[in-house]
């Protein structure tokens, strides 16, 4: 796909996926509107982009407020008049036993991963309806199917992010507007980074570095497929829990059940 001339707009731009994926867009001289709640990390993407052919727009704007995203929205389309690709990448995760975990986590977790993206979606998907094109590539993770202890909220804000998704790739057949989730693996960025993750293991032989996903971001952009799991292999693990879940959920919630009780010691 040519990207010259194309607008895409990305979350969680300031760091990790997000940032690498600002850059992968920017190599292909599309113009890049990067948006983050962290002002300064934006403002130093944003200096690190100048290098190429390319527009460069840094919105502040926390996308659990949706009268943030409305404003940042507004702002996008009177700036450049449409908007082509839209990359729903902010999120976090807190490692937590329910029991342990407040309230103020857990929305927030929903708040920020879900939500934000349902705001972003419904602020840019009626220009996309308008012009009969674009797509929507949303962020999420392999935690989309699979329940890990410690991690249930994360998990739900993942879970409800691929259902959502499902649903609205169904509802836009034949619009010309599309969506493609993105489901990696661990990940190494600074998602690790909350204190919470202090006593687990971060990384395994088999975690990606930001710049594959980011990579796995700019082709789903002009995908037809609804889901692209990185890496692919991992599809086979995940139809195996889908088709035998009796046997791989013991397996799986075995292992990180040993990491939950090692946090809390």
């Amino acid at each position: 796909m040519n990207y010259s001339g194309k607008i895409v707009v990305i979350t969680g731009a300031s760091s990790g996926i997000g940032e690498e994926s600002a850059e992968e867009f920017a190599k292909k001289n599309a113009s890049v509107v990067i948006v983050s709640r962290n002002k300064d990390r934006l403002d130093e993407t944003a200096k690190k982009l100048s290098k190429y052919n390319c527009k460069i727009l840094a919105f502040p704007c926390d996308v659990s407020q949706k009268d943030q995203v409305n404003q940042m929205s507004k702002v996008v389309l009177e700036k450049f008049g449409t908007v082509d690709v839209l990359v729903n990448n902010a999120g976090f995760g807190i490692f937590s036993v329910l029991n342990d975990a407040k309230l103020e986590e857990i929305e927030s977790q929903m708040s920020t991963n879900f939500l934000g993206m349902v705001y972003c979606v419904k602020a840019f998907l009626p220009k996309m309806l308008e012009q009969r094109s674009g797509h929507i590539v949303n962020v999420a993770s392999v935690a989309a199917s699979f329940g890990i202890p410690g991690m249930a909220s994360y998990c739900a804000s993942k879970f409800a992010m691929l259902g959502f998704s499902e649903a609205l790739y169904q509802e836009l057949k034949g619009t010309g507007v599309g969506v493609t989730v993105v489901s990696p693996i661990m990940v190494r960025t600074n998602f690790f980074n909350h204190k919470s993750f202090s006593k687990i293991p971060r990384y395994s032989a088999t975690s990606l570095s930001a710049n594959t996903v980011a990579k796995a971001i700019v082709k789903a952009s002009s995908s037809p497929r609804l889901e692209i799991v990185v890496p692919q292999f991992v599809r086979i693990v995940i139809w195996l829990k889908q088709t035998f879940p009796y046997l791989i959920n013991p397996i799986v919630g075995g292992i990180f059940r040993k990491s939950a009780r090692s946090s809390r010691d």
